[in-house]
């Protein structure tokens, strides 16, 4: 509830009593004046500033990659309510003045439940020179939020497996925990299977929930994984509730749009690729070949024309193919993932590929023409970040050098970047670490 105040012995409300003092430059404690969204300030620029109050509510509030995020950034949010007149308001830090950029209604309707979603490109950014913005709606907006520019160099990125789950409460805690204890990560990444059903709102919303803090902090990397593409009754479909909540960077593509892409970070080039060809033929048959044709020929265009130091990829499905216990016709080997592009991660030197959807953490050292050679990408099974778990089941595979402790646990990933060599550890959720790979710019590795 508001509440009324007495001004003149006339009754009006609290907003209305806060847009009088300010407007008629009344002084409060301290000596001086109200600015707009609450905030107090000496500064008659800042105070000539159209009043506003700082009580718009909105939710998760996520920053999603661009292609270049040391140049840009996407930031989408969702409302209980339709907006009015959503605008997006940027500033440097401590500086009065502000830019206005245009919000996107990106609105949309799944599990019968219409999604009231907004969505701001924004630019002009100066490097390693902080901003902070807010979003107004009329006379009302958001407090001011911190957006931290980077150039890129020696940085660290957060890595999280498969997030699906049945409580997604495990998965909180994991993201909360590897947050507190990596600050200074600039990136975050989900290596697909973000949810367990992808149509299901319940899911994404707590999923979101269980990693607000990051998704503020930081631009998110969504990799789709094979759930993205379950509808409610556990029928393939298309990715859509995925491709409307991440707006990542197009891919130039007619029929695949955004659902594979690229973005550069500092020395890096990262692809970021869509193993989804059985789904999607189970929706359209042939639409699995052009898929994977379409991406073979991007990835070969899309790396040939980057000048960055290090080239990685991220891949929901799995390289290799493990035998199963209770299985004995399933032989070990390679994934259809692995015959179809690891000849060309070989071609194209990519430095690391990390993968995810089999709940299991492994570290396979460099493969090369599918053997164990230091000349090729090192591969890199994410493990698990979820609840759902597969005790036993899984054989090891001759390939695997370094296997988490079992029966397996949640675990994340950290990737640190620095001027000649990328070392990536792996932690389980207390902050144990139990594997630290390097790799030197020749390509050189040493597993510590």
């Amino acid at each position: 509830m508001e509440g009324d105040v007495k001004l003149d012995n006339k009754k009006i409300t609290r907003r209305e009593f806060v847009k009088t003092i300010i407007s008629s430059g009344i002084l409060i404690a301290g000596g001086s004046i109200l600015n707009g969204c609450g905030e107090n300030s000496t500064n008659p620029v800042e105070s000539k500033e159209e009043t506003k109050v700082a009580d718009l509510e909105i939710d998760y509030l996520r920053q999603i990659i661009t292609e270049n995020p040391a140049k840009s950034r996407c930031i989408m949010w969702q409302s209980d309510d339709a907006m009015i007149n959503p605008s997006f308001e940027l500033r440097l830090n401590n500086s009065t003045e502000i830019k206005t950029f245009t919000v996107e209604n990106s609105s949309f309707t799944d599990d019968d439940h219409e999604n009231y979603q907004y969505t701001a490109k924004v630019d002009g950014f100066n490097i390693n020179e902080n901003c902070e913005y807010r979003i107004v709606d009329g006379d009302r907006c958001t407090k001011w939020h911190e957006l931290k520019i980077s150039d890129g160099k020696n940085f660290k990125m957060l890595i999280f497996p498969d997030s699906q789950s049945a409580d997604y409460s495990y998965w909180s805690q994991l993201a909360k925990s590897a947050y507190e204890r990596n600050q200074d990560a600039e990136l975050f990444v989900n290596v697909g299977d973000i949810v367990d059903n992808g149509e299901d709102r319940y899911q994404w919303k707590s999923w979101m929930n269980g990693v607000y803090n990051l998704l503020e902090a930081m631009p998110f990397i969504p990799v789709m994984g094979n759930h993205e593409c379950y509808n409610r009754q556990w029928k393939t479909r298309l990715p859509e509730a995925y491709l409307k909540y991440f707006d990542v960077p197009s891919n130039g593509s007619e029929k695949f749009e955004r659902c594979y892409y690229s973005f550069d970070y500092g020395d890096v080039h990262f692809a970021i690729l869509d193993s989804q060809w059985d789904e999607l033929d189970d929706v359209e048959v042939g639409a699995g070949r052009n898929l994977i044709t379409e991406q073979q020929d991007w990835l070969k265009r899309d790396m040939s024309s980057s000048d960055k130091k290090w080239k990685i990829v991220f891949i929901h499905k799995d390289v290799l193919q493990y035998r199963i216990n209770g299985r004995p016709e399933r032989r070990e080997g390679f994934s259809d993932i692995g015959t179809e592009f690891m000849p060309l991660f070989d071609e194209l030197k990519i430095d690391i590929v990390f993968t995810a959807h089999l709940h299991t953490y492994r570290d396979r050292g460099h493969i090369y023409n599918f053997e164990h050679n230091p000349q090729g990408p090192l591969y890199i099974l994410t493990g698990v970040a979820g609840d759902v778990r597969y005790p036993g089941l899984w054989i090891d595979h001759a390939l695997d050098e370094v296997i988490a402790p079992q029966p397996e646990s949640d675990n994340y990933l950290t990737m640190e970047v620095g001027e000649n060599q990328i070392d990536v550890y792996c932690f389980l959720p207390d902050g144990k670490e139990i594997d630290h790979t390097v790799i030197m710019q020749n390509k050189g590795l040493q597993s510590l």
